[in-house]
């Protein structure tokens, strides 16, 4: 009854893809610095260029040649978090179909919500705070929709791009939108499923879901920008299969690695926004 063929390449690739599917904040940075992660406490560093300047060009003239100015971040892998769970003989005896491959898939969701917990909370504590709105409290579909507008002229004036845009709202926020003529659902938007927390559009904005935007009694921040705005970088480093030393049992355990930074907090606004009655 012991876990036969395992492979902890494969094990590990097949437990970050549902993770990943099921990440809402994560699937709305980027990962353009993941690398290679082994070990908590791992440094990615971040370079960024500095504007180019344009100038007048004048025939018969020398022209300004400058050197390229570039800044450097540092992203910090500072989160570990790691699961294990067992499956005793018997039970895998009494069960009508593998028990093993579900409970990982569970696990790979749990992971995928401890870390959309903590992006949320650093992207709303990241962003610019030019690009933080006045409270709002309304139930009101169209102040909302409104205030999403607003949102996106936030991130007009900071000259980010229209593309790639999304907005997280929470499920009591959601059903207040579909009240609005204005938004598309997903299902009008021709979404076929719903992928990483995509429940429509709005206003330019990709809308997705999540119940981890962060939330303070009934005020909840509704999180606005870019997938240039922050970088996450993510890797399962470890996942191990092993018999019980004591007893009938086979033991799976995984190691997530990961962190995130804010690299251009221009590009995200929010709006503490609270639903009353």
């Amino acid at each position: 009854m012991a876990i036969t063929n395992f492979i902890p390449e494969i094990w590990s690739a097949n437990l970050l893809q549902p993770l990943q599917k099921a990440e809402v904040f994560g699937s709305v940075v980027n990962h353009d610095y993941e690398g290679d992660i082994s070990n908590v406490g791992d440094t990615v560093h971040i370079t960024t260029l500095a504007n180019v300047t344009v100038d007048d060009y004048k025939p018969h003239t020398d022209i300004s040649i400058e050197a390229l100015d570039d800044t450097q971040q540092s992203l910090l892998i500072d989160q570990s978090k790691y699961f294990g769970f067992e499956v005793d003989d018997v039970e895998k005896r009494q069960a009508a179909n593998d028990v093993i491959a579900p409970a990982t898939a569970n696990a790979a969701y749990q992971l995928a919500d401890a870390a959309d917990k903590f992006l949320s909370t650093l992207m709303a504590a990241g962003a610019d705070a030019g690009n933080k709105l006045p409270a709002v409290t309304s139930v009101d579909p169209a102040k909302l929709y409104d205030t999403i507008v607003d949102l996106g002229v936030k991130l007009d004036e900071a000259n980010v791009p229209s593309e790639g845009r999304w907005v997280v709202v929470n499920p009591a926020q959601y059903g207040l939108l579909l009240k609005d003529t204005r938004f598309i659902n997903a299902s009008d938007a021709a979404h076929g499923t719903l992928l990483n927390g995509i429940v429509g559009e709005a206003a330019g904005f990709s809308v997705r879901k999540s119940n981890n935007i962060p939330t303070a009694e009934a005020v909840a921040t509704i999180i606005a920008g870019s997938t240039i705005a922050a970088t996450f970088a993510e890797q399962i480093t470890s996942v191990e299969a092993t018999r019980k030393e004591k007893g009938f049992a086979d033991i799976v355990k995984g190691l997530h690695l990961y962190g995130a930074k804010v690299v251009r907090p221009k590009a995200l606004a929010t709006v503490d926004y609270s639903i009353t009655a």
